[in-house]
């Protein structure tokens, strides 16, 4: 599955990921890499949670 991930430096200087096409999946990170890592994770969670649903 391939999903368009949208990466944005905040005014914090942390990495924000979001996936627009699944509501509320979002995640961050130090560097644009964990960032990245982090979203991969989140996208899973969100999956099982509306498998379960």
């Amino acid at each position: 599955m391939k999903l368009h991930v949208l990466v944005e430096q905040d005014e914090e200087g942390f990495y924000v990921a979001e996936v627009p096409a699944l509501p509320g999946c979002l995640s961050q990170g130090e560097t644009r890499e964990e960032a990245l890592e982090n979203i991969r994770e989140a996208v899973e969670g969100w999956l099982e949670v509306m498998e379960s649903n």
